[in-house]
């Protein structure tokens, strides 16, 4: 006979174990992509990939892309080829009358862009136009903004600026009889960093504000896709006697935006990454409203650039509205805005909030899946609050890479040479399951 405590022990274990043996009968792990396909399914925000026109895989099992490609074009809205038809048809139909006459009249189409504009970056109807290309506006803006004097003359980007940005800030220095070599300034990160620290640039601006003429920065910076703290930044510019302006080619329906309520004096955007516009498509900008109502403030002008009620009176003398319509200079181009149009109402219908919250879901998914690699660095900032929709990794021969990344594996994404490859999570139309796709791509590239 066993002592008590023996049996005590014994019949212990034995119910231990058939607990543990019953729990799990007829389970098994989940893998994956199993699980990526179950966060796609129970996401509070379901997918609009089917409002796309998804390219085919270029190779892998898989008959559709994984497009991360979309902070340099953003997928066609299924509703562009209608749209697009509807304006070739009123020309057809009435030539010089749809300018009246048509569905959608020409003459002010681009109105109809204003207050979905506006909406997405936060700021006030008449703050906004869509109008020219990005580095277009730029400059027209700078004409107006960028005024050096005395020892207040130098303008200030970060030294990963887009190189169009940087063309553009040299070449105002030398309109204005500068060096741009002491007149531009480049903001580098501390040594052995990848991303400007917020209190740097602060801290720049209190100690040399009173030399700076304008900021112009990047809201998310196109190479490591960090997310700028524009509030902080925009306040302490404008603290230091600066003009502060935004370039926000990869924030503009990638981020919520304030531009109004963050007092920014001007910005510019593209239209053909996250916004989905179509290649070269009509570009966006802002001017605070106490610029709009000062008509002291000097600007290049044109014949779309005065009061709509007195336009066609034909005056040799402007008379520019107080809005940003003053800043224009042409009749826009209606065949390169209705695509921009299409792709507003989407972002109008399912509003910017609820897109960044999936962003930084499927951010974050992607992030967990590719951190843990042999091979490459994530150099986008890992806090959420600080990035984009977007994921720029380190790793070697990144376009050759890029390309296997297509061809093997149906992944699309884009490089940056020699050693940076960037994914853009777009809510609109990546999923988790594409994001499965891509890590999983990594995996057995980079083994």
């Amino acid at each position: 006979m066993r002592p008590p405590a023996r049996r005590q022990r014994g019949g212990v274990l034995r119910r231990r174990r058939r607990r543990r043996g019953t729990g799990d009968r007829g389970k098994r792990p989940v893998n994956a992509e199993e699980q990526a396909r179950r966060l796609d399914a129970s996401d509070p925000l379901p997918t609009l990939r089917d409002e796309f026109l998804v390219p085919p895989a270029p190779g892998g099992t898989y008959d559709e892309a994984a497009y991360f490609a979309g902070n340099s074009l953003g997928l066609q809205p299924r509703t562009v080829a209608e749209r697009l038809t509807e304006e070739l048809d009123d020309w057809a139909r009435l030539a010089v009358e749809a300018h009246t006459q048509g569905r959608r009249p020409w003459v002010d189409y681009h109105e109809l862009l204003r207050e979905p504009a506006a909406r997405l970056v936060g700021a006030l109807p008449h703050e906004v136009v869509a109008m020219n290309s990005l580095t277009v506006n730029l400059h027209l803006l700078m004409a107006s903004f960028y005024r050096p004097a005395g020892t207040r003359t130098r303008i200030v980007i970060e030294d990963s600026a887009f190189p169009s940005d940087s063309y553009a800030v040299a070449s105002q220095a030398v309109h204005h009889g500068l060096d741009p070599s002491t007149t531009v300034v480049r903001l580098e990160p501390r040594p052995d960093e990848e991303n400007l620290r917020t209190e740097d640039v602060l801290g720049f601006l209190e100690r040399e504000g009173r030399t700076v003429a304008l900021v112009l920065l990047g809201g998310v910076n196109y190479l490591t896709g960090q997310l700028m703290d524009m509030p902080a930044i925009t306040k302490a510019g404008r603290a230091a006697g600066a003009v502060v302006g935004w370039d926000l080619a990869h924030a503009a329906g990638n981020v919520p935006l304030r531009l109004h309520d963050w007092d920014v004096d001007f910005a510019a955007w593209c239209t053909y990454k996250y916004l989905n516009g179509g290649p070269g498509a009509v570009a966006g900008c802002f001017v605070h409203e106490r610029h709009v109502r000062d008509a002291s403030v000097p600007k290049l002008s044109g014949w779309w650039g005065t009061d709509p009620s007195v336009r066609f009176r034909m005056d040799p003398d402007i008379a520019p509205p107080a809005s940003a319509d003053a800043w224009q200079l042409s009749n826009p181009p209606i065949l390169a805005l209705a695509p921009v149009l299409a792709s507003l109402e989407i972002f109008d219908r399912v509003g910017m909030d609820a897109l960044r919250a999936k962003s930084e879901r499927l951010t974050a998914h992607l992030a967990s899946r590719l951190a843990p690699l042999n091979g490459l660095e994530i150099i986008t900032p890992p806090d959420p609050a600080s990035r984009g929709a977007q994921l720029s990794l380190r790793v070697d021969d990144a376009g050759a890479l890029v390309r296997r990344l297509a061809d093997a594996h149906g992944v699309i994404a884009d490089a940056r040479e020699p050693d940076v490859v960037r994914l853009a999570p777009v809510p609109l139309y990546c999923t988790f399951h594409d994001c499965h796709r891509a890590a999983d791509a990594f995996v057995r590239l980079l083994n």
